[in-house]
Order: structure tokens, then sequence, then C-alpha cells
């Protein structure tokens, strides 16, 4: 699965010629021949079909195969040629006349840039207000590693930004002197970095990946005066780039069209905060006598403090604070305020920049999901707070999600900033899954396949039976029984390009890899599945030509996890993944690019697959 000559002179250079060597025991060599790949059986015969049994496809012949075959829409004969002048260009100097022979055909088929497998570019409508889109969102933005003893920069913000996520989270405290502000994880020992140093970074790279507009959520423990000097930063930093909150808001918010280079500040009102520490007390009693479903807090502080308790108990850390349960009630706040009067008016000034207001389940989940008209808000609720809901009364969450916006958020316990399934709160509506993207493994791998959608711009229409309701009120249940819409067949032909970005003795000492691939469908119950190639043994270019069949009776919602993993007695290893939307797949021959356990692509491994709706 050579691209050009150069990787096939790197190959030939690794490989010493047509066999790999490796030393056994130190004494002596074993030799395994290198397979060089041609097209699969199933390419030939495509070809063949296209080219009328003729040695070479014209570009009219190609036009066909691209409609018939790859279900391409809005393709001309120019478009054809400016793809075969591309393929054809750098192996024939002298070029007259546009045609492929079959290696030519196979080489088309490997970029990945023309031929993957979903769409680069946003397709969606736009226009809906904002409550109708999954948001690619992170949590704790500005966090390095850990949550409890990394560093705080601005650098995980860019990297976020510039991977297409939409809603940044900052912590905003006083720093030491109480005259400044600074952003780090409360009450643990991750060390802090400058309010200014994240809106500058924010500013300079929001819309790098895409226009449509950043939220910023703020978790907010500042005294009035300190929130007067967010205000005043905020706005001379963004300028014109800020979106001022309009009287229409409050019945829906505009649409990421409407808000296309916007910066959109989200948190709550500050009288919500001068009322905090009078009303801690009292919504404490409120929780203990609520009944069973009160749970969840506004943001992820209740469960922080408890872990971060514990954590710096083994440190010997010294601690005033009180840690509240694991089991999430109401927002924590105890900062001193030492005047509430101070600052009233900067403060209200401050209040007015905030265009989606967040509130607090002072009654408990179930009450804070009722409708109440004419108030635009998000609420937060903890990853268990959503699993419980969801399990008593997931309706309630899609209908509240139908005109208002969710946040879920990990839970405390995860200091090491892994992720929960994300798939719970997208299947009840939830806009603003927020996750720890500097960390790896299944769940970060899910939401980056979730925002490949739609051109990977960061905002991903909701499928419309999640926005609907029925005569009698009824919305979307995940659980319920349903029909098979359609059947998703995928074809796995080939790998290849480990040779060219893993070492010789990566994956084992004396002997080229034993590759295989896991396919697994997530989704609703009914859909999940889980498949695997066999092994193929001492091959860097392995051949499987497997087939496997996934029915689904929500394919809006479904997303398709490739792993490929190396054999090994002991455990085997890691040798690249990609999740895609299953709504957004390419039908027919396409390549797929495989990416590291952090979702960074390779630069040359690669799956040929073929993908067929049934």
């Amino acid at each position: 699965m050579y691209h050009d000559d150069e990787s096939r002179d790197r190959r030939r250079k690794n490989g010493k010629g047509s066999h790999n060597c490796y030393k056994m025991f130190g004494c002596f060599n074993r030799k395994f021949k290198i397979s060089e790949l041609g097209p699969p059986p199933d390419v030939i015969d495509v070809f063949k079909s296209y080219s009328m049994g003729e040695p070479e496809m014209s570009p009219d012949n190609f036009l066909r195969f691209l409609i018939e075959f790859q279900g391409e829409e809005r393709i001309t004969i120019e478009n054809v040629e400016r793809i075969m002048d591309r393929v054809l260009n750098p192996s024939r100097s002298n070029l007259t006349r546009y045609v492929f022979t079959v290696n030519e055909f196979f080489h088309y088929l490997l970029l990945d840039d023309i031929n993957g497998p979903i769409k680069t570019q946003p397709h969606h409508d736009m226009t809906a207000p904002l409550q109708h889109y999954f948001i690619y969102t992170g949590h704790n933005s500005y966090l390095t590693g850990n949550q409890l003893s990394s560093d705080s920069s601005e650098v995980p913000i860019i990297k976020a930004l510039e991977r297409g996520v939409r809603g940044i989270e900052l912590d905003l405290w006083p720093n030491s002197a109480k005259d400044g502000i600074q952003v780090l994880h409360g009450r643990t020992l991750t060390t802090p970095v400058t309010l200014h140093k994240c809106l500058k970074s924010i500013k300079e790279h929001a819309f790098v990946k895409s226009p449509y507009p950043v939220i910023i959520t703020l978790e907010d423990h500042l005294t009035p005066s300190l929130q007067a000097k967010v205000a005043e930063m905020v706005t001379s930093t963004f300028g014109d780039m800020l979106y001022f909150p309009k009287a229409s808001d409050k019945e829906e918010l505009p649409s990421p069209d409407a808000l296309k280079h916007q910066i959109i500040l989200s948190t709550k009102p500050p009288k919500e905060y001068l009322q905090s520490k009078k009303s801690d007390d009292e919504a404490e009693d409120q929780r203990s006598n609520s009944d069973q479903d009160d749970e969840d807090g506004d943001d992820d502080d209740d469960e922080r403090y408890t872990a971060s308790d514990r954590y710096c108990a083994s440190k010997a850390c010294s601690s005033t604070i009180q840690p509240l349960s694991e089991i999430l009630g109401v927002d924590y706040e105890d900062d001193d305020i030492e005047d509430e009067n101070l600052g009233h008016k900067t403060a209200l000034e401050y209040k007015h920049l905030i265009a989606i207001r967040a509130s607090k389940p002072k009654n408990g989940t179930r009450k804070a999901l009722m409708d109440e008209p004419g108030k635009a808000k998000r609420l937060s609720l903890s990853e268990q707070a959503l699993q419980k809901a969801a399990n008593l009364y997931g309706d309630d969450i899609v209908r509240f999600t139908q005109k208002y916006i969710l946040r879920v958020f990990p839970k405390g316990t995860r200091v090491t900033s892994t992720n929960f399934r994300p798939l719970t709160a997208w299947m009840h509506g939830a806009q603003m899954v927020a996750f720890n993207m500097q960390g790896y493994g299944r769940s970060l791998w899910m939401m980056h396949g979730m925002f490949r959608s739609n051109g990977g711009c960061g905002y991903v229409r909701k499928p419309d039976f999640l926005m609907n309701k029925g005569p009698n009120g009824e919305v979307f249940d995940p659980k319920a029984a349903l029909p098979v819409k359609k059947t998703l067949k995928v074809k796995v032909y080939m790998g290849d390009g480990w040779r060219l970005d893993f070492s010789q003795t990566h994956f084992d000492s004396y002997s080229p890899p034993d590759f295989y691939t896991k396919i697994c469908m997530a989704g609703v119950s009914a859909d999940v599945a889980k498949k695997r190639t066999k092994v193929i043994g001492d091959d860097w270019t392995p051949v499987w030509n497997e087939e496997f069949a996934f029915p689904l009776t929500v394919p809006e919602l479904a997303l398709l996890e490739i792993v490929v993993q190396e054999y090994d007695v002991d455990k085997d290893d890691f040798a690249g993944q990609t999740c895609l939307p299953v709504s957004e797949l390419r039908p027919g021959i396409r390549v797929v690019p495989l990416h590291n356990k952090k979702g960074e692509k390779f630069k040359s491994v690669k799956l040929l697959m073929r993908f067929l709706f049934v």
C-alpha cells in the first residue's frame, strides 16, 4: 500500500530488500518475506466491471464508479479529471490523457483526504436554536494532566480549540492577595494560570478549526469586585467577538449559524453567588429530607472536594474545608464575601454578559428538569446523577433538553482524568457532555468519533426524534424495543503503514507482528455488538478479507469503533484505533486512517474497508 516512490524506498530500506531480518538469541537471523501488496480481489473485480473489461479506466467510467458504487453526489467530469491528474502526475511526467490502470485505481482508493470514510465539510442545518445541537465540550479545559496535582496552562485550551472543541471550562479563583484572578482546580495541588492568558489564547485560537461559537463555562468563586474585573477583562479581550444576550434569548437561544465567530459566557448569575453562603445550610437540610433522586449539583465542586480531601490527607495537607458527600446535592461554595454590597453595580455588568445562565437543582434533579417558560438555562449533572435520572425518569431529561441545555461532567473520583461512556447522555439529548480532553481511552475515542460528524466543526445536529413529541407528549425512549432500520455491512480488506510508523521490533523482537482487527458497534443497547477478524501472523501488511453485519435500530446514534491489536501470549499490543459516526459513513470502498491512543492520527497506518447499507 505504498503511496509514492519515497514510501516505496523506505519499505525497501527498512525491509532490507524483500525480507525482514530478526536476530534470534543474538546469534542468527530469521528472514521473513515482505508482502508487497497489490489490490485485493474485490478491487480488481470492481475495476474490471467499471472499465468494461479493458486494462484502463476512462474518466467517464471512473465517474460512473464514483456515482454508482461509491454513492458520491454532486460530482462532475471536471472533478474526476482533477482527481485523476493528482494520482497520475507523479508517475507520468508526460501526461497526455486521463486513464487509470488497476494499480492507479488502487492508489486513488488509498488517498484518505479524498476517499476517507466520512464527509470532511460541515453539512448539517446550522440554523436551529443552540439547544438542538450536541456541542463538543471540555471539562477543566486548562489542566495538563490529572485533576489533583497537574499544572494549569493555556496550552490544553489551545489544543482543544484546534481539535474543534467548542465548550471551554475555566475555574475562577482569587489569587493569594485577593486582588487578581487565577484559573486552577480549586482546593487541590494544581498550579494556577492567569485568566488573562486563558482569555488571550481563546481569542487567538477560537476559530482556527471552526467558525461556530465557543461557549466558555465559568465556575465562579469570586467576590463581586473580582467579578467586575472579569467583566472588564472579557469585554476588553474579546471586544466585538463577545456575544451580549438579548431579551429574545429567554425563549430560545440563537443558532450556531447566527453566532458564528462569537464567544458566549455561561455561568450562574452573581445573585446566586451572593446567596450561596446563606443558603448552604438550608440546601443541606433540603437534600437530607428530599426524595432519593436528589443527588446532583450544578458543577463538580462537591465531588472534587471529597476526592481532593482524601488526596490531601494522604499527602499530609492541611484543610479547613469539610467535604460534602460524594452524592451530589447542591453547589458547594463557601468563599468569604466581605461585603455583599461591594461592587454591586459592576457585578450587574458582569451579570449582563452571561448569555447562558446556569442554575442549580435546589430541590432535586427531577424538579430541576421541569419546564420553566421564559428562562433559558443550563443545568449541570454529574455522570452518576445523569445515570440515575435516566434509569428513573429518562423522558423528563429528553423533554428538558428539547428546550434547555444540559451539561454532564465526570465524577470527582476520576482523578487521573479518565472519562465516562457518553452515549447515555447523548441518547437523552444532553448537549454538553464535558470530557477531560487531556486523557485517553475508549470513552474519549467515542467523543472524538461523534465530533468527526459534520466536518468536525464542533456542533452536531441532534436527530429529529430527540426533538419531537408524540400526540400525547411522549418522547424518545432509548430502552424501547424498536425494529431494525438498516443493516450496516463492514468488510475489512487489509491494513498497512505500521512498518513506516513503528520500529521493526516495536511489536515483537523476533518476528513481524500478528495483527487482528476488532469492530465494535456502540449505541442503544439493542445495537451494541462486537466482532473481530482472524489473526494474521508474521505480516506487516495483513490481509483479512472478512465481512461483518450490524443490524441497527437507531443508526443516528450509533458509533463504529475500530481497533487493531497485535496478538501476544501475555497481553495484546495496541496498534491503532478510530471511531466513526455511522450516520456519516460514506458507502463504498474507503481508506480508514488510524489514530494513536490520544486520538492523534498516524502518518501512514490505515485500513482499506468497504461500507454497505442494506
